[in-house]
């Protein structure tokens, strides 16, 4: 009944149920839009309010920055493996050749900053605290799955060397410069140095809109979702079973690390969700350049139209009642 309550409370949640309505339109074809200026504006938005308020967290924290190390090895090193078991799994289930197999499987290990924000509403509305250095976990999950993604591709299939190689100054920059990591990590580090008061100043832009900005994007977002459906007739059965699967896979995992770290409920639901998400941002970006040979029709809908909207819809309620259970 616990379980049912969560997945209702969430489902009937206003920013889920505009996602709902972005899908729907989008396979009805409506002429339903959301300008691309004002949709990179909403990204803007969420990376700028998750990470000032993270920081400003911290800055009341007690133990301050030391207290974020654990978590932050162990973020760093969930991304660094997570994608290894993805392609171990890919192998066996799939035809896929073994760039796109280890494109995939980078995806699975970084985590996906919309999904974040979304279990951080949840938890808001739920009333669940969370410690806010878990932004800084969030920032520090891209680069290590890409890194792991081409070592697999590297391995699995040399002629991918060169075409890395080439790209690899441009990697470098993809990974370090990207937008919305910068932004996120930026706030973050702006909101600690300023603490509680900058907060105070900033209330009624970054906290009180939140709500209401983020049913407007993920409206955008469940519009991106419909687009992706096509592809999804190529897919075979394992290969979109897969995209259901990995992040429980993924979620076990982080609840295990979560329990040994004895990070509360709230943070370790976090936690859950990053171990859980698939990137559809960074890591596609930095598969085009380093990965050519990897297919985009398959990566790209595999993580932004089975993974995420499971994520969004069934896996956030379902994370944070096995942290409950197991942490609380």
């Amino acid at each position: 009944m616990e379980l049912f309550q969560l997945f209702l409370q969430n489902l009937l949640s206003p920013a889920i149920l505009f996602f709902a309505l972005g899908i729907a339109a989008g396979l009805l074809k409506s002429d339903l839009d959301v300008p691309e200026s004002i949709s990179r504006y909403l990204s803007i938005y969420l990376m700028m309010s998750i990470g000032f308020k993270g920081g400003a967290a911290l800055a009341g924290t007690e133990g301050g920055i030391l207290a974020t190390l654990p978590l932050l090895m162990a973020g760093a090193a969930m991304s660094f493996l997570i994608p290894f078991l993805a392609f171990w799994l890919l192998r066996r289930t799939t035809t896929l050749d073994p760039p796109t197999q280890a494109a995939v499987a980078g995806h699975y290990g970084s985590g996906s900053i919309v999904t974040f924000v979304t279990a951080v509403s949840f938890l808001q509305q739920a009333a669940i605290g969370y410690d806010g250095y878990i932004v800084a976990v969030l920032a520090l999950m891209e680069a290590p799955a890409i890194l792991s993604a081409l070592y697999i591709a590297h391995r699995a299939a040399p002629e991918t060397i060169a075409a890395g190689k080439q790209a690899s100054r441009k990697l470098s920059r993809e990974i370090f410069t990207n937008g919305a990591i910068l932004l996120l990590f930026g706030s973050f580090i702006i909101g600690f140095a300023s603490g509680a008061p900058g907060l105070a100043k900033l209330e009624g832009f970054l906290v009180t809109p939140f709500q209401g900005i983020l049913a407007l994007f993920l409206l955008d977002m469940g519009l991106l979702v419909a687009r992706q459906f096509h592809h999804m007739k190529d897919f075979t059965l394992p290969l979109a079973a897969f995209g259901l699967y990995m992040p429980l896979l993924g979620a076990t995992a982080g609840l295990g690390v979560a329990a040994a770290l004895d990070t509360g409920v709230g943070t370790g639901a976090l936690f859950m969700v990053l171990c859980a998400s698939a990137s559809y941002i960074a890591v596609p970006a930095a598969m085009r350049l380093a990965l050519p040979q990897a297919r985009p029709a398959i990566y790209l809908p595999l993580s932004l139209a089975i993974t995420f909207p499971f994520n969004i819809v069934a896996g956030i309620p379902l994370y944070v009642l096995a942290a409950e259970h197991v942490l609380g």
